[in-house]
């Protein structure tokens, strides 16, 4: 496969969509199409459609992936094989892109089928007018009823007051010791949830290839908290969402009969 041609204008924001076939949880998930096309191109077309990236590409190590992508059209970046993390991939295809150092590499998760473009949006604009030591955004949803906020395979995060992240967790944060907070503090103290999107300065990502891992990462199992525990900032938008990432095969089969529910009120088949 051959990457998309190599350069960018100055403060061009680019989609990368990390793609790899050994999930512990879910594998070749990014290859499930019960839906009649392979996960990674939900994700891809969702990209597609949010009005402030340049293009979109998948970096992946695998060419299973990559011909699936050129049967609709996508372009690929091949990475290797090596890569810890989905940030650690999205560095060498910015190389690879030959991204500009101002440029801004927008990590769209492959397990995100049901990303709304805006939310990408959102993070790109939180990088593009965040102070210029700030090398990093993601996007924060409040919490919906029927959410878990108890649940570890939902990731909060809480804010300092100019909405920079103060930390990332598994676990329920922050604490409302006597029940009043949001009553006191209103929307400042809600519960919010991480969505998976992350925006990088193209020259920080740099940076983070040669960071060392760290105790809060490792014990969380979130590779956001690197960039934190370093001392770099994350700024967080606070956007609502109902992306819901895919771990497991039963996610990815409720995402299908969502998807199913969805395409058929539009087509107007299976009435």
């Amino acid at each position: 496969m051959t990457p998309s041609p190599t350069g960018t204008c100055a403060g061009d924001a680019v989609g990368i969509i990390p793609a790899r076939l050994a999930s512990v949880r879910f594998p070749r998930k990014m290859l499930a199409s019960d839906t009649g096309m392979p996960l990674v191109q939900h994700v891809v077309e969702r990209a597609l459609q949010a009005k402030s990236l340049s293009r979109v590409v998948v970096a992946t190590d695998a060419e299973e992936i990559a011909k699936a992508c050129e049967g609709f059209g996508a372009t690929v970046v091949m990475t290797s094989s090596d890569h810890p993390n989905g940030t650690s991939r999205l560095a060498e295809a910015a190389d690879k892109l030959g991204l500009a150092d101002d440029a801004i590499a927008v990590n769209a998760q492959g397990d995100e089928p049901e990303m709304e473009p805006s939310v990408i949006d959102a993070a790109v604009d939180a990088l593009r007018t965040a102070p210029a030591n700030v090398p990093a955004s993601t996007v924060a949803s409040p919490f919906a009823p029927d959410d878990d906020v108890t649940s570890p395979d939902i990731v909060k995060v809480v804010r300092s007051v100019d909405g920079r992240a103060l930390y990332f967790s598994r676990a329920p944060i922050p604490a409302d010791r006597d029940g009043d907070a949001a009553q006191q503090l209103g929307e400042g103290a809600q519960a919010l949830k991480h969505i998976g999107i992350y925006c990088y300065r193209r020259a920080f990502l740099k940076t983070y290839a040669a960071l060392a891992p760290t105790p809060l990462e490792q014990s969380e199992r979130l590779e956001q908290l690197r960039i934190l525990e370093h001392g770099y900032a994350i700024m967080v938008a606070i956007h609502p969402s109902r992306s819901c990432g895919i771990d497991t095969p039963q996610q990815y089969a409720a995402f299908v009969a969502r998807w199913k529910t969805s395409h058929s009120a539009l087509t107007g088949k299976g009435n």
